[in-house]
């Protein structure tokens, strides 16, 4: 078999690996099929992501269920305004050895595991939220000097309600950025909450298989990063980019007007890394200007800053977001 035909039969075996995991969450999660797409995303990219909304609609729920569908480790951190640092990261304790002499020994907090629910996560203080950042940044956690390495592969998947509601600290923008993806996730219908109904509170027990595991996860992560990005295709990101900042000659009137300072590097890393598991997932060997639009929304909408004339007219980013992807088909037309 030759090396394409075998690099085929991997793109076929991950499209369909996929849709089973899909399949397999829908087993237990009603509806919220976008939400479930972009949590895989994020996963399959190796990056973090980050669930707002309301309260009860099973953001936690839905973590679990992916943690258990890909057999990875999982842990819960309910984050309160009394958590500190050193019940998510762990600390050192003196315990005494064979020999009755005293060490210090490390205890492991519940950031060692491969995924990590940060259940509420701005419910902490801003001190304990920022705890987070080496790990998420490099899989690492430093405790009195001393780094460890967290296991591979590792993902941060949080929770936050709404910053209007009482109790909550938002995010400081250094962390938010952290975050490969923002999602959503909005409220069921009519047919989606009679569902919900029937399956939580009926006798019935629903039973998980386990789909794959973290060695498919981190091979699928590197066989996104060998699909092929044209030249074209990566100049639209970048104008995408470019696009959200106010000082940018292409920037819609919508960022200029509103927008504080927009996306950076790290927002034109992101927005490749999803087109890339986008397009692997769809059976694909290149990503397209579709991949990369339908990552727009969850890439960009926690990477865009408002002023304050911005946060008084109550401007959304996903409105903010779909300007910039209107302007970027402008500009690229004129070329």
């Amino acid at each position: 078999m030759t090396e394409l035909a075998v690099k085929e039969q991997q793109l076929q075996q991950a499209a369909q690996t996929y849709q089973e995991i899909k399949e397999e969450i829908g087993k237990f999660i009603v509806g919220q099929e976008d939400t479930v797409e972009q949590v895989l995303w994020a996963v399959f990219a190796g990056g973090h992501a980050l669930l707002e909304g309301l309260p009860g609609l099973g953001k936690t729920m839905l973590v679990r269920t992916i943690s258990e569908v890909m057999d990875l480790q999982f842990s819960r951190i309910q984050y309160t305004p009394d958590l500190m640092p050193t019940d998510i990261t762990g600390t050192m304790m003196i315990q005494p050895d064979e020999h009755g002499a005293q060490k210090f020994h490390f205890h492991p907090g519940p950031i060692f595991s491969n995924i990590v629910l940060a259940d509420e996560i701005n419910r902490a203080t801003p001190k304990t939220q920022s705890s987070l950042l080496e790990a998420m940044q490099e899989q690492t956690v430093t405790v009195l000097g001393e780094m460890k390495r967290l296991p591979n592969p590792f993902f941060v998947l949080a929770t936050q309600n709404p910053i209007e509601l009482e109790g909550t600290y938002p995010l400081p923008e250094a962390q938010m950025d952290r975050f490969l993806l923002k999602i959503n996730v909005e409220a069921p219908g009519r047919e989606e909450l009679k569902e919900i109904a029937l399956r939580t509170t009926g006798l019935e027990e629903i039973e998980l298989k386990k789909r794959v595991d973290g060695d498919f996860i981190l091979n699928a992560q590197k066989l996104a990063k060998e699909l092929l990005l044209a030249d074209h295709i990566l100049d639209y990101a970048v104008t995408l980019i470019m696009a959200t900042q106010p000082d940018e000659e292409t920037a819609p009137e919508i960022v200029k007007k509103n927008v504080r300072y927009g996306s950076g590097p790290r927002g034109l890393q992101s927005l490749v890394k999803i087109a890339r598991v986008r397009a692997l997932f769809s059976g694909r060997y290149h990503v397209s200007v579709g991949d990369l639009k339908k990552a727009a929304f969850p890439v960009l909408r926690h990477r865009i800053f408002l002023n304050f004339e911005g946060e008084a007219s109550g401007v959304q980013p996903d409105e903010i977001i779909q300007k910039v992807l209107d302007a970027a088909d402008l500009a690229v037309k004129a070329k």
